[in-house]
């Protein structure tokens, strides 16, 4: 009986020694994304034209002085292109910057860590929520 137990007890630790099969029904089951508490913040929204598939956005609101000098982040948003028009949400603090200051949005195009284009620096008369259209992109200096 002895001899015969290892020939016995083979195919019982190969059963354990697989991993469970996933039923197909769970494998093909759609992920669900959580609605995030920032798509809900005030910001600035729209669509960027003209980005690049694989290509990396920054977009920045700052505070900047009468010289254009920027003295205080107020929101940044990161974003990758896909070829098509490419919508973003830039949530901001709603604090108000210092007298003397004016708000910019400010973006920058980057492909294979070169920049490639950017967006004008554009005013921004307040802080509020705000759709500004289609922005579009120029080629960088």
């Amino acid at each position: 009986m002895i001899r015969y137990l290892p020939a016995l007890l083979l195919p019982l630790l190969g059963a354990c020694s697989s991993a469970p099969e996933t039923p197909p029904a769970a494998a093909a089951a759609p992920a669900t994304t959580l609605q995030t508490p920032v798509a809900q913040q005030p910001g600035l929204h729209g669509q960027l034209l003209g980005v690049a598939s694989g290509a990396d956005v920054d977009l920045a609101l700052l505070a900047v002085d009468l010289r254009g000098r920027p003295q205080q982040l107020l929101g940044q948003v990161r974003l990758r292109g896909d070829g098509e028009p490419l919508p973003f949400h830039l949530p901001f603090v709603s604090d108000m910057p210092p007298a003397g200051q004016r708000l910019e949005l400010r973006g920058r195009v980057s492909q294979s860590g070169r920049l490639v284009q950017r967006l004008p620096a554009r005013t921004i008369a307040n802080l509020n929520d705000q759709d500004l259209g289609q922005l579009q992109l120029v080629p960088a200096p």
